[in-house]
């Protein structure tokens, strides 16, 4: 009997099989996840690039507007003396009021965060002696970030066709101008010609503006051009939680007549930290017989360039030239960095962001950013 030889494998042979087979499946499985930590890094890393572009890109732009009145500017009101702003909103120089237009910047300083101190992730202290209508924001500042305060006449103006002691009327066509950016119903304005400028309350309806508490006689009879009604921005720059997501962002709020900060919205999620100096003219005492020469040598936190809330702390911020900003941004989600990428430490503006207590594996960075007002460089 001829017996039928057996083929298959041995149970030896199988287990090595399967042993190479899993091998093979485990290096699948690492380059899978490699290549999936990398990806969320990356989409980390790329949505901190765009906010961070975005949120100085909003602050450069504001900043360079502080000051703005119409043709006329600083240097025009102290060189030339062709009249200092009139401000009707009835605001104290220097108080912080969101309606003192006699201060066109204006910044506060979280303690323990100036250059050379270390600031902890989630911790810090609120600046102190915050103004009203500040302190009121909702949602309120987070602690350990610097407050910034712009105050300008908004880019576009609408031209002037007839003027009253209380009321002017403008070119209905361009009469939206006064509405733009989600301002539906303002309630400061600017008038301005080369001559002068006037802030006040008010309101608008079609093609006429209502002046409240000011007299416009300056720029009666029929005003000559370039005279110009633009809307009054007062603008407060801070850090604050998002209600619904509960994370931080850098926010915005605008300025009403009433002095309080009525509009609030978020414009750049990720803002973990915002930190400011400010750069002065070497010029101490601004005055026509003193004039600015646009020579910023000195950079100082908001607290070192003064404290004061009269015409004294007023003359000081008249003196700043210059902003430097420098923010720290996470991204949204985890991004699957290491943990000692994570709570790698951070430095902005000379200041130490320590988050190695933090591990919630967020990619964090960076931002700086040194902003000229174009008002303030006078003689450069």
């Amino acid at each position: 009997m001829i017996r039928m030889r057996q083929a298959g494998l041995s149970l030896v042979e199988l287990m090595i099989a399967m042993v190479i087979g899993l091998l093979l499946m485990l290096g699948v499985i690492q380059v899978f996840i490699a290549s999936q930590a990398a990806s969320r890094l990356s989409e980390g890393v790329a949505r901190v690039q765009e906010n961070g572009r975005f949120a100085l890109d909003f602050l450069e732009r504001d900043v360079r507007m502080a000051g703005h009145m119409g043709c006329v500017n600083d240097q025009g009101h102290i060189v030339r003396e062709l009249g200092s702003p009139r401000i009707s909103t009835g605001a104290t120089p220097g108080n912080g009021s969101p309606l003192d237009f006699n201060v066109s910047v204006q910044g506060y300083e979280a303690p323990g965060t100036a250059p050379g101190n270390t600031l902890v992730a989630g911790g810090g202290s609120i600046p102190a002696n915050l103004p009203a209508a500040i302190a009121a924001l909702a949602p309120a500042p987070m602690p350990g970030s610097d407050i910034l305060v712009l105050r300008f006449l908004a880019p576009e103006g609408v031209p002037v066709t007839g003027v009253t002691s209380t009321t002017l009327t403008m070119e209905a066509a361009k009469g939206a101008r006064l509405t733009e950016n989600g301002v539906a119903a303002p309630t400061l304005f600017g008038i301005a010609d080369c001559g002068g400028a006037e802030v006040f309350r008010g309101s608008v309806s079609g093609n006429t503006v209502t002046a409240t508490g000011a007299n416009l006689s300056r720029f009666v009879p029929a005003p000559q051009a370039p005279t110009m009604v633009y809307r009054a921005e007062s603008l407060v720059y801070y850090v604050g939680i998002n209600a619904a997501t509960q994370q931080p962002g850098l926010r915005r709020a605008r300025g009403n007549s009433a002095g309080a900060y009525a509009i609030n919205e978020e414009l750049v999620e990720g803002v973990e930290n915002m930190q400011l100096l400010f750069g002065q003219d070497t010029v101490t005492n601004i005055s026509k017989g003193s004039l600015p020469i646009g020579n910023i040598t000195t950079q100082k936190t908001a607290s070192a360039v003064t404290t004061q809330t009269n015409a004294a702390g007023a003359g000081e911020w008249r003196r700043v030239g210059m902003v430097q900003v420098g923010l720290v941004l996470r991204s949204p989600g985890a991004s699957s960095v290491t943990q000692a990428d994570a709570v790698s430490a951070l430095g902005t503006l000379g200041t130490t962001y320590n988050a190695s207590a933090v591990t919630d594996g967020r990619y964090r960075t960076t931002y700086e950013a040194s902003i000229a007002l174009r008002n303030r460089l006078f003689g450069n």
